[in-house]
């Protein structure tokens, strides 16, 4: 079956940096494109950023374009987010998505960020 699998979250001050990733398993990780979605508290969940199955292209919110970097490695069927200059409003539940905006289909657990002084 489908699992997406995020590890790397933690506790990191205003400024800081911090590598998430995201084991899969279970399907063709090359024949699918693959999204990182945040949730924070009291609010929906956000787009964070979408890499094409290819790995050619790739996509970031405003609100983390320059400062964040979604890359896959298909040898290891790992998805990956390098998080840097991170911001208090940073904070959220990230999730480890499998597709794109026409349909997400399956969802990681989620690794909290913390980004607190």
């Amino acid at each position: 079956q489908v699992q997406l699998v995020e590890s790397g979250g933690g506790l990191v001050q205003p400024g800081g940096s911090l590598r998430l990733s995201c084991a899969a398993s279970g399907f063709t990780f090359t024949d699918y494109y693959m999204t990182w979605v945040r949730q924070s508290p009291g609010k929906g969940p956000e787009w964070v950023s979408t890499i094409s199955n290819a790995g050619i292209s790739s996509w970031y919110a405003d609100s983390v374009k320059g400062r964040f970097t979604i890359s896959k490695d298909d040898a290891k069927n790992t998805l990956r987010l390098e998080m840097k200059s991170l911001k208090p409003e940073d904070t959220a539940l990230y999730y480890c998505v499998r597709g794109d905006y026409r349909l997400y289909d399956y969802w990681g657990q989620g690794t909290q960020i913390t980004v607190s002084s």
